[in-house]
């Protein structure tokens, strides 16, 4: 499936190339282009034109070489006696990518590092033609400030991020509303910030006024009570009752202390991707009094109980909306589109978006929070 949207991909760039030779194409590459995820200076990873990737790795001693980029290619030594291989093309978006080198796997030194996968991992940038909603704009440019605040529940301090629109420092009067949002397992609370490229795409939506001005909390979606397993309890990886006390009891009223929030339900939002979009709709429902509005991109409620989403949630929330890609494993797409139909049978109003062409990665999740952020405080 994926194959026949690159080459379809492949078609639009041609039709491009010729129609529009005076005009750069965002995200059009005409020759072999270094990523732009790639360390300054570093020429490799190598995007071509039918967007494969030309990696290349500087080890001598090694007697096996391999890429794993979702698929497991072989590196060989070319005529420089640098190990290298070309990838088959590739989907536009995000994807972590590592190389074993005799049997250990590692970062690739030439790529920016990015936490994701459970550690600082590889990635490239793979661009999608024509396509600038994520990337900086010439536009007025939001911040991301770096938060810390001691947790009692937890006993540490912590770290969210937090976005605020360009005109925040402007208008010292205005207060604002709030969307907090989780990633994804094995991800952490830079993943919006960094992979996700949120404030790129919260500053275009607002500037083209597709959105409302508003803060964006991203908090690590993980809180580990002393005396009490992360994980444990009955439900497994999917108990997130710390998380849940730590959002309502320590993060909001933090958040709402420090910064010029509208501090009610009807202008407080959450969401989040995979394992947050978990979050978001355990924590959203737990929470009526905090939250006027939940988004689950790749992420949902627990469909197994359909008698837990009643047509009364229609009074008691603004909106429900669902995301997943189009390419995602038959598991999780089961698993967004189960749910969808128990809301559905239930006669519970939601909004349902698929992303064309992409699996279980960012530019699912870019598309989903631009697709959400628009319908959010109206």
């Amino acid at each position: 499936m994926k194959t026949r949207h690159i080459f379809v991909a492949l078609l639009a760039v041609a039709a491009m190339m010729t129609s529009c030779k005076e005009k750069p194409v965002v995200g059009l590459i005409t020759e072999p282009t270094p990523a732009t995820s790639n360390v300054p200076g570093k020429e490799y990873p190598k995007i071509n034109p039918d967007l494969s990737v030309v990696f290349q790795v500087n080890a001598p001693q090694a007697e096996s070489v391999q890429l794993d980029l979702g698929h497991v290619y072989e590196m060989t030594k070319n005529a420089e006696g640098i190990w290298e291989v070309t990838s088959d093309p590739q989907v536009p978006g995000f994807h972590y990518y590592s190389i074993i080198v005799d049997g250990v796997r590692l970062a690739d030194p030439s790529s920016q590092l990015f936490y994701g996968t459970g550690k600082m991992s590889s990635a490239i940038e793979i661009p999608e033609v024509g396509v600038d909603f994520y990337l900086p704009k010439d536009v007025p440019h939001g911040e991301i400030r770096m938060q810390r605040y001691w947790s009692e529940l937890t006993q540490t301090w912590r770290t969210c991020y937090v976005y605020l629109p360009a005109e925040y420092e402007k208008n010292a009067d205005k207060r604002y509303p709030v969307l907090y949002l989780y990633h994804g397992g094995g991800e952490d609370e830079t993943g919006w910030a960094i992979q996700g490229k949120a404030d790129n795409i919260m500053d275009n939506l607002i500037a083209a006024k597709q959105a409302v001005p508003m803060l964006i909390v991203m908090d690590r979606g993980e809180a580990l009570i002393p005396g009490a397993s992360m994980a444990g309890g009955p439900r497994g990886m999917f108990n997130f009752d710390p998380v849940d006390k730590l959002i309502s009891q320590e993060l909001i009223p933090m958040i709402d202390s420090k910064y010029r929030t509208v501090a009610d339900r009807d202008h407080r939002a959450i969401s989040g991707l995979s394992m947050g979009g978990f979050i978001a709709w355990s924590v959203g429902l737990n929470h009526p009094e905090l939250f006027a509005y939940i988004g689950g991109f790749s992420g949902s409620g627990m469909a197994q109980n359909p008698d837990a989403y009643p047509a009364s949630l229609n009074d008691q929330y603004k909106l429900l909306f669902i995301s997943t890609g189009s390419d995602e494993s038959p598991q999780m797409y089961a698993t967004v589109t189960n749910f969808r139909d128990v809301l559905e049978k239930n006669g519970v109003k939601h909004i349902y978006y698929e992303s064309p062409g992409t699996g279980h990665e960012w530019l699912n999740w870019r598309r989903s929070l631009k697709e959400f952020a628009p319908r959010l405080f109206k």
